[in-house]
């Protein structure tokens, strides 16, 4: 499961950001042809944050749909999976231009008084 790997990456990048304070959300985007999966993300943010500044913060995901460009014929198609042919044109010339980003979009902490 590589989301462990990915979402330690995650509480690490947003617990130095957050010098010190607590964490009170954290906004991610998880693109649907990430290959990563959304559930699987939430499960491990609730282990990795245990004992850190973004403990018991809540873990919001956008999931961008994917998007494809054929450079042949120009359409733009929403993808579900990576594909190599143009569902327009049929030529090996589609290119995914969204979906499979990973992105920490937003965080929220305490203010200091």
């Amino acid at each position: 499961m590589h989301e462990l790997g990915i979402t330690r990456s995650v509480v690490a990048i947003v617990a130095e950001h957050a010098n010190g304070h607590k964490v009170l959300s954290v906004t991610l985007e998880v693109g649907q042809l990430s290959g990563l999966l959304p559930e699987a993300i939430r499960f491990c943010f609730d282990v990795c944050s245990k004992g850190t500044v973004l403990e018991d913060a809540q873990l919001n995901i956008i999931e961008p749909a994917g998007r494809g460009h054929c450079s042949a014929c120009g359409a733009q198609t929403q993808l579900s999976a990576p594909l190599g042919r143009c569902p327009q044109c049929g030529e090996p010339t589609l290119q995914v231009v969204a979906g499979t980003e990973l992105k920490i979009k937003q965080m929220e902490t305490e203010s200091c008084a």
